[in-house]
Formats: C-alpha cells, sequence, structure tokens
C-alpha cells in the first residue's frame, strides 16, 4: 500500500524538529542496507535528505551532482555500493552519528 501525502508530510515535520528521529532514519536506512532491502533505504535515506533539505550538501561532499543523488534514491536508482554508503556516511556525519555495527 503506497504511503499517502499526509504520512509523508507528517515524517517529513518530525524529522526537521526530532535529531533522535533523523538518527533513527539513518541507522533503519543502513539496517535495511545490510538486509539487503535496497528500496527500503534509499526511501529512509531520501525522507531524511528531503527532510534535512541536504540533497545539495550531500552532492557536494561526494562531488556528484544534486540530480545525481536524487536519481540514485529514486524508485528506480540503483546507487552503487561506493555511493550508498558515502551517502550514508554524509549523512550520519552531519547529525554527528558513529554508525557500528554490534553483534548481540
Amino acid at each position: 500500500m503506497p504511503l499517502t501525502k499526509k504520512f509523508k508530510d507528517t515524517v517529513m515535520a518530525r524529522a526537521k524538529t526530532d535529531k533522535a528521529f533523523r538518527e533513527e532514519l539513518i541507522i533503519e536506512a543502513t539496517n535495511a542496507l545490510l538486509e539487503g532491502d535496497i528500496d527500503t533505504g534509499k526511501s529512509l535515506i531520501k525522507d531524511y535528505l528531503n527532510a534535512t533539505e541536504a540533497f545539495a550538501v550531500v552532492a557536494d561532499q561526494l562531488h556528484k551532482d544534486e540530480k545525481s543523488i536524487r536519481r540514485m534514491l529514486g524508485p528506480s536508482g540503483n546507487p552503487t555500493l561506493k555511493n550508498f554508503i558515502g551517502i550514508l556516511k554524509a549523512c550520519s556525519s552531519t547529525e554527528h552519528l558513529n554508525l557500528k555495527i554490534c553483534h548481540h
């Protein structure tokens, strides 16, 4: 079932004001990637970048065109692992978040 515009707007509004929520978007995107769910990972990072208006910043950090980053994270986008990891790293750096794999 597709997400409604109202739900997406709610996610965006919360991400703009809630640092912990933004961090969880990045963590969940990373977990999705590690579990092989690339589409969910792309969607979560895209939500984060839209909410924080950080597409241009990430594109600059990766020496890529902003439109290229948007295409990578789009529904038919297929970012290389290097690009996807670079995007995750840039986002986590912005939030001062240190991602590590923990074994439970």
